[in-house]
C-alpha cells in the first residue's frame, strides 16, 4: 500500500497533555497524571471540539468526554481490553463478523477525536493499524463469499478520516456485491471534524445501495453550526441519518441533558437509534451509571419526547454475545390480567385474553 492509498484527512488535533494545558483545558498540577493517561490511551482533542468547549454555556459534558482525567488509571475487576468480544468475531483482519446477516468492516483505528471512554480505547490512535491493500481485498472477498449478509458496517477507528479516493474505492467495491443491501458508516466526524464533510466525501459515498451515517454525538453541547451544517450537507447528499450515544455519568444522565440531545438530534433531521449502556472498557468505571439508573433515564423521557426521538437502550453482553435491550418494561402479569403503567407512573387493568 502507497502513502497515496492509505492517506487521511485527520483534522487537526491537540493531542498531549501540554497542547491541552496551553489551551486552558488541563491546570498545570494536572499535567503529570494526563501523560501518565497517554501512555496507555490516546489523547485527542478536534479544533471544533475546542470551539465548543469555549463558546458552551455547559461545558462540563464535555471536557469529560474528551479532556484526559486521573481517573482512568482505575482499572476495576470487571473491566476488561476487549470488552465487546470484538477478537472472538475475527476470522481474518479487518472484519468482525458476529451476526448472521451483517459484520463490521474495520479499515483503520484513527479517529476525528479520542474519547475517554471508547470501548475500543486499546487500539486506537493517530495513524493506527491501516488494512494493508491486501488485507483490504482479502477483507473485501469475504464479504463476496458470504452471501447470507445483508449489511456492511464500516467502523474503527473512524472511517470518514479517511481520503475521498480511498471511501469512494470501498463504497465502489461493496456496491458491485449484489447479496447486499446497506452500507453503513458509524463515525463522529459531522459533529466533531464536520470540516471534513467535504464535496469530495459526499461524491464518495455515492451509491445505488443505501448509504446510511450513524452519527455518534453524546450531549447538545457538541453541535455547533458548522456541525449543523455538515448533517444538512450529508442529509442533501440523499443519505440515511441516524444516530448513537453512550449513557455517560455525568455528561448525558439527567432527563434535561438527554432530552436536549435527542432533540437536538431531530432538529437536524437525525433519528436517534440506539443509546449504548457504557461499556466494560478499562478506566471508564467513572463514566458507568447503573442498569436502573438508565432505565429510570428511558422511563423519565418516554411522555416528553416523541416516538421519533427515542432511543433503544441497549448493551453489550460481555464477551462478545451481542447487544440486547434492557429498557424498562411498562407490561407486567397479575394473577389473571395485566398491568400497563403508563408514563406518569399510573398503572391500569388490562383485560385477561388480550392478544388472543
Amino acid at each position: 500500500m502507497t502513502d497515496v492509498d492509505i492517506e487521511h484527512k485527520a483534522p487537526r488535533m491537540l493531542r498531549t497533555p501540554k497542547e491541552l494545558t496551553e489551551a486552558g483545558l488541563l491546570a498545570p498540577d494536572q499535567v503529570a497524571s494526563a501523560e501518565k493517561v497517554g501512555e496507555n490511551f490516546s489523547i485527542g482533542v478536534s479544533r471544533e471540539i475546542l470551539t465548543q468547549i469555549r463558546t458552551s454555556k455547559n461545558n462540563s459534558s464535555l471536557m469529560r468526554q474528551f479532556v484526559p482525567d486521573v481517573k482512568e488509571l482505575t482499572v476495576v475487576d470487571e473491566e476488561r481490553p476487549d470488552p465487546i468480544g470484538d477478537t472472538s468475531y475475527m476470522p481474518i483482519k479487518g472484519i468482525t463478523h458476529r451476526y448472521p446477516d451483517r459484520l463490521l468492516l474495520i479499515p483503520n483505528h484513527t479517529c476525528a477525536v479520542y474519547c475517554r471512554f471508547c470501548f475500543r480505547r486499546e487500539k486506537v490512535g493517530p495513524g493506527q493499524d491501516y488494512l494493508t491493500a491486501e488485507e483490504m481485498q482479502n477483507a473485501l472477498e469475504y464479504i463476496r463469499q458470504h452471501k447470507q449478509l445483508r449489511e456492511v458496517i464500516l467502523t474503527g477507528g473512524d472511517p470518514l478520516v479517511l481520503s475521498a479516493r480511498r471511501i469512494a474505492s470501498l463504497v465502489r467495491e461493496l456496491s458491485a456485491m449484489e447479496h447486499l443491501d446497506l452500507i453503513r458508516f458509524h463515525t463522529r466526524v459531522p459533529v466533531v471534524a464536520p470540516e471534513l464533510v467535504t464535496p469530495e466525501i459526499l461524491k464518495a459515498m455515492e451509491s445505488d445501495k443505501i448509504v446510511c451515517i450513524v452519527v455518534h454525538a453524546n450531549s447538545a453541547e457538541e453541535f455547533g453550526d458548522p456541525a449543523r451544517q455538515a448533517i444538512r450537507s450529508l442529509r442533501k447528499a440523499g443519505l440515511m441519518m441516524v444516530a448513537h450515544s453512550v449513557l455517560l455519568k455525568g455528561v448525558n444522565d439527567t432527563p434535561e441533558a438527554m432530552t436536549a440531545l435527542l432533540r437536538e438530534f431531530v432538529r437536524n433531521g437525525v433519528k436517534p437509534y440506539y443509546l449504548h449502556h457504557c461499556d466494560l472498557a478499562e478506566g471508564t468505571s467513572h463514566f458507568r451509571t447503573t442498569f436502573e439508573e438508565g432505565q429510570a433515564l428511558m422511563r423519565a423521557i418516554r411522555g416528553t419526547v416523541s416516538g421519533l426521538a427515542q432511543p433503544n437502550y441497549v448493551m453489550h453482553i460481555a464477551s462478545g454475545h451481542g447487544k440486547v435491550p434492557i429498557g424498562p418494561t411498562y407490561l407486567e402479569k397479575e394473577g389473571d390480567h395485566y398491568i400497563v403503567t403508563d408514563y406518569l407512573g399510573g398503572r391500569h387493568v388490562y383485560p385477561p385474553r388480550a392478544g388472543e
